[in-house]
């Protein structure tokens, strides 16, 4: 026998004793202001957050955004808000999508605890519209944000018919970022160099 034979069968001789699992009843970390913490969450990792009464109103502040007036190249999945000029649905090879400078998309909810949001890829043909282009708009309404990851995961898990139909499901916290090297943050490393979500109502 080999000493790594040898060294795997005494690990298998090995018994613990089996634990309960925890009770998952008790108290959670709660915000008295849910959209207030999420805005605070989404700025602490690089983001931006908006709130907005309206579609029109985050129209009105996106179209003065310098960044999105020099945007040659937009996807837009909420028409209501801005019309794209490309229509990612009609694209085959997610290649092409490399040139867009905008994504507009809509979420599902947020996360206060981390700033974070949840999408399905029901809406988008390529989901890779998420990640290549250079700046992200995620929308969401105001009353769709839930305190921490333990009900977030409730939540998807409660939508039985989503859950069956998608093929793809994400949190997105922030633009892409690294500090692997030297530690010194870098903003749009691998991905968007900015996030900014809408919040309406």
């Amino acid at each position: 026998m080999s000493s790594r034979d040898a060294i795997l069968a005494k690990l298998r001789q090995q018994t613990l004793p089996v634990q309960d699992l925890p009770d998952l009843s008790g108290p959670w970390i709660s915000y008295e202001n849910l959209p207030e913490q999420f805005a605070k969450a989404l700025t602490g990792i690089g983001g931006v957050c908006h709130f907005v009464s309206s579609l029109d109103q985050a129209r009105e502040h996106l179209q003065s955004t310098p960044t999105f007036q020099a945007a040659k190249q937009t996807v837009s999945l909420v028409p209501d808000l801005i019309a794209g000029n490309v229509d990612e649905k009609q694209i085959d090879d997610p290649h092409q999508l490399e040139t867009i400078d905008y994504a507009v998309i809509p979420g599902e909810f947020g996360v206060a605890e981390n700033g974070a949001i949840w999408l399905w890829d029901s809406a988008m043909r390529n989901r890779v519209i998420l990640f290549i282009n250079q700046h992200l708009v995620l929308v969401i309404s105001a009353n769709h944000i839930v305190p921490t990851m333990h009900h977030a995961y409730e939540r998807i898990c409660a939508d039985q018919n989503a859950f069956a139909a998608a093929r793809f499901g994400a949190f997105i916290a922030g633009p892409s970022k690294t500090a692997d090297i030297e530690q010194s943050l870098v903003i749009g490393a691998h991905g968007p160099r900015s996030m900014t979500v809408y919040c309406v109502g």
